[in-house]
């Protein structure tokens, strides 16, 4: 039987998380992402009430709120790349981070206006069929998105055909991440049946934790699998390989799109033509996720991020451009 273990943080808030009615927390000032468990529910949530709202010269409303899943640190790159972009164009954004299930259905419900970290057609595919209706679909950045099982490079085996022959040597445990993400569901319900990994112990944490044990067994030279998917920073970090997924349990290589509630284009046309012209390059994303996650080790987003707009100086003029071509 296949034993989960939850941490007891998570679970606590979680459980927070589903009180709070607009699951919005509002963001000022430059620092990092607020997380919806400390935030407030907007006065006015809703597109509706949203749409009577002051609208800048461009046409758009001059609010805006992103939602950010908890963990996810390409979303989370993206989602300040573009907050302090249109802080710089005279909008007022709003940020607010929670689990990908909360952030979908408030995008649904209308508490926020935009997510910019929906895996597709996989990861995400429940919260698309479950609150599609309710969304729009904004445009695609990123297209070679995989999820990921991987080990430190010195480790006894190379693929997950292997895993659970060679369980001891991993101390039986697979380090997992959030218990709502994608990542995790497909984990439970494809990769560990299909490999015969049951007798295992799935560590269900927070992406944080799953980190940190990373980087604890890299310094000790201890071998780990953990959870993880490309694109994201560790892999620059650490030195960790994949594990080679011969029956393909993963699935195969997804996109990363932007998707906002219903409305979001009308209520927004020169962001929508901003965020749909918006792409990144594998080393553009790799040099803004290492200045804010590495370099910088997190402490002010915003931050990092002008600090990265100042060493890429047309990426914004260039993103425009591409939005009238």
């Amino acid at each position: 039987m296949m034993r989960l273990r939850t941490r007891s943080r998570i679970a606590a808030g979680t459980a927070v998380l589903g009180l709070v009615v607009g699951l919005a927390a509002c963001s000022g000032d430059s620092g990092s992402s607020d997380d919806a468990t400390g935030g407030t529910t907007p006065a006015s949530s809703g597109s509706d009430a949203r749409s009577d709202g002051d609208r800048l010269d461009n046409g758009d409303l001059s609010t805006v709120s992103i939602g950010i899943h908890s963990g996810w640190d390409e979303g989370i790159a993206v989602s300040h790349l573009f907050k302090v972009m249109l802080e710089d164009e005279g909008y007022t954004v709003e940020t607010g981070e929670a689990e990908a299930g909360l952030v979908y259905a408030g995008l649904a419900g209308g508490d926020f206006d935009v997510n910019f970290d929906m895996w597709l057609p996989s990861t995400h595919a429940d919260y698309l069929e479950e609150y599609g209706d309710d969304l729009e679909q904004l445009g695609t950045w990123y297209d070679q998105a995989e999820l990921t099982l991987a080990v430190n490079e010195d480790a006894p085996i190379t693929s997950l055909a292997e895993l659970a022959d060679h369980a001891d040597e991993f101390d039986g445990r697979i380090v997992g991440i959030e218990s709502g993400a994608g990542l995790t569901r497909i984990t439970q319900d494809a990769v560990i049946p299909t490999y015969g990994l049951e007798d295992m112990d799935f560590v269900i944490s927070s992406t944080t934790a799953m980190l940190a044990e990373l980087k604890g067994a890299t310094e000790r030279g201890d071998d780990i699998v953990v959870t993880l998917w490309r694109p994201h920073w560790a892999y620059d970090e650490y030195p960790v390989r994949d594990l080679e997924d011969p029956e393909g349990a993963l699935g195969d290589a997804e996109e990363i799109h932007s998707v906002g509630r219903t409305g979001f284009t009308a209520d927004y046309p020169t962001l929508s033509s901003w965020i749909g012209a918006f792409t990144f390059e594998d080393a553009q994303l790799a040099s803004l996720e290492n200045r804010m996650f590495n370099q910088d080790e997190g402490a002010d987003l915003d931050g990092s991020v002008r600090a990265w707009l100042d060493e890429n100086p047309t990426f914004v003029d260039d993103l425009k451009a591409a939005a009238q071509a």
